[in-house]
C-alpha cells in the first residue's frame, strides 16, 4: 500500500506557517480589542509603582542597597509567571466557544493551534517586558553588569515564559469552560508571592522557607539579581536553585516543556474527538 502522508519536514513547515497564521490571528485580536491589550500594558507599570513605593519603605533589603533595584527581578519574574494565566484563559475561551472546532474543519495543520497559541503570548510578553523595563527605568532601577549578561538575564525569562504557556496550554484544555479557567486564575498569585519575589526567604519558618526557595519563581528572580548586578543575589549557605540560580531556571525550562509540550498536543487531538 502507498504510503499517501506527507514528509515529516513538509509537515513540520505545514504546522510552522499555520502556527505562524494564528499567532497573527491572537494578535489582531487584541488589536480589536484594546481594553484587553491596555490592561496587560499597565499592569507592569502599576505593579512597579504599588510594590516599589507603598510596600518598599517598609521592607528593608538584605546587606542594603535600593529597595526597587531589590524587587524589579522579582517584577519581571511575576510578568514572565502571567504566561501561565493568558495562554490558559485563551485557550478554555477558544474550546468552549468552539472556535477549535471550526479551526478542525479547515484545511490547516491541526497541533498548529497550540503552537500559534503560545508564539503569541511569547510577543505579549516581550511587549509586558519592555513596558515594565521602562517602568523600571523610570524609578531607579538599572542593570549593572553590562549588555551581555543583561541579554541573558531576559533571554531566560523568554525561555521559561515559552515553556510556562505550554502548561497554559495544557490548563486551559483541560479545565470545562472559560468561566473555570477565569476562577482558577487567582490561585497563580499565591504562588508568584510565595518566592523571594518581593521579600527574603530567611525570615519565614523553615518549611515555607523549602517551598519559597525551591519556586521557580525564586529561581528565576535570583538569576536576574545575578545577571543585573542588583541587591539580594544569594550568598552562603542557600538551597540548591538559589545557589546555581541560572541552572535551575533552565532545568525547570526544560523539564516543562518535556512535560507539557506532550500533554498538550494530547489534549488538543483528544478534544476534537
Amino acid at each position: 500500500m502507498t504510503d499517501l502522508a506527507p514528509p515529516l519536514g513538509r509537515r513540520l513547515r505545514w504546522t510552522f506557517t499555520d502556527g505562524l497564521t494564528l499567532v497573527g490571528r491572537e494578535l489582531g485580536r487584541l488589536r480589536h480589542d484594546p481594553g484587553e491589550l491596555v490592561a496587560a500594558l499597565i499592569f507592569p507599570a502599576v505593579m512597579v509603582v504599588l510594590f516599589g513605593y507603598v510596600f518598599g519603605s517598609a521592607i528593608q533589603v538584605p546587606d542594603g542597597g535600593d529597595y526597587r533595584e531589590y524587587l524589579m527581578p522579582g517584577l519581571f519574574a511575576m510578568v514572565t509567571f502571567a504566561a501561565v494565566m493568558g495562554v490558559m484563559t485563551r485557550m478554555a475561551t477558544d474550546a468552549s466557544r468552539g472556535v477549535m472546532d471550526r479551526f478542525r474543519s479547515m484545511p490547516m495543520a491541526r497541533l498548529a493551534v497550540p503552537f500559534g497559541q503560545t508564539g503569541a503570548d511569547l510577543l505579549t510578553g516581550l511587549l509586558m517586558l519592555a513596558i515594565m523595563v521602562g517602568a523600571g527605568l523610570l524609578v531607579g532601577w538599572q542593570p549593572h553588569r553590562g549588555l551581555i549578561l543583561t541579554a541573558q538575564a531576559f533571554l531566560l525569562m523568554i525561555v521559561l515564559r515559552y515553556a510556562l504557556s505550554w502548561a497554559g496550554v495544557y490548563v486551559g484544555l483541560a479545565v470545562k469552560n472559560d468561566q473555570v479557567a477565569d476562577a482558577m486564575v487567582p490561585l497563580f498569585l499565591p504562588f508568584t508571592m510565595l518566592s523571594n519575589a518581593f521579600v527574603p526567604t530567611g525570615g519565614m519558618p523553615g518549611w515555607l522557607r523549602f517551598l519559597a526557595d525551591w519556586n521557580p519563581v525564586s529561581a528565576l528572580t535570583a538569576a536576574a539579581r545575578e545577571l543585573f548586578g542588583n541587591p539580594g543575589a544569594p550568598s552562603g549557605n542557600v538551597a540548591w536553585p538559589l545557589a546555581h540560580p541560572v541552572t535551575a531556571v533552565l532545568l525547570w525550562s526544560a523539564a516543562l516543556l518535556v512535560i507539557f509540550v506532550p500533554l498538550s498536543l494530547r489534549a488538543y487531538m483528544r478534544r476534537g474527538r
